[in-house]
């Protein structure tokens, strides 16, 4: 393996934060797939990355609180794989309560809708699964549009009370507002009309 490609590939990964998570492909840029895998595992035989699942690496963060390396971000390994396979993904499920303040209950898999097939990735103690979902329901979405979509979805709209609209309007910043009155139209009636009431309607 050339050493510019090994220089290069390691530059990229020192020069990124602790906890960054990379797929292969992220490197491909730089050289073909064989060769960026064998610099990879170079990098985690020196202890500059770890090898999370396959094709998945970290680079390590380390807590001085804690005196030691912390877990590597499910939600940063969801986004490695749909960067490496090429799908469009969105939290759901308790997941997308989490990432929007609306439960504070840990869950047990981190669950997101994905354009790809069904699939589910488990390292340590972290399960994550990709639920395939038909491309209406997220291509073409911003991330917090998705995100609040599958939220409301989660809850269903018994249980959409004003205390969780008016987490979701404070949460939502203006531009964010406007994405999803404009990208949400062919949700369900109600989740559109819950949208319309977090945004503030046509009065933005």
């Amino acid at each position: 393996m050339s050493k510019s490609y090994m220089q290069e590939i390691k530059s990229r990964i020192l020069d990124s934060e602790d906890g960054s998570v990379f797929s292969t492909s992220d490197f491909a840029d730089i050289a073909d797939t064989n060769t960026v895998r064998s610099a990879l595992y170079r990098l985690v035989k020196d202890n500059i990355l770890r090898r999370i699942i396959n094709g998945i690496y970290e680079k390590p963060k380390y807590s001085k609180l804690l005196d030691e390396y912390v877990a590597a971000d499910p939600a940063a390994v969801a986004q490695a794989l749909a960067r490496s396979y090429h799908w469009t993904i969105a939290p759901c499920g308790n997941t997308a309560l989490n990432l929007l303040g609306l439960s504070t209950q840990v869950a047990a898999v981190w669950s997101y809708i994905s354009d790809g097939p069904y699939k589910t990735y488990e390292w340590n103690s972290t399960k994550l699964e990709f639920k395939h979902r038909t491309n209406k329901e997220i291509t073409g979405l911003s991330r917090m549009t998705s995100l609040v979509i599958q939220a409301l979805k989660t809850l269903g709209e018994k249980n959409v009370t004003p205390e969780v609209i008016q987490t979701l309007s404070t949460k939502l910043s203006l531009s964010e507002k406007q994405a999803c009155l404009k990208e949400a139209t062919e949700s369900t009636d109600w989740v559109y009309d819950t949208i319309r009431q977090i945004c503030g309607g046509n009065t933005l």
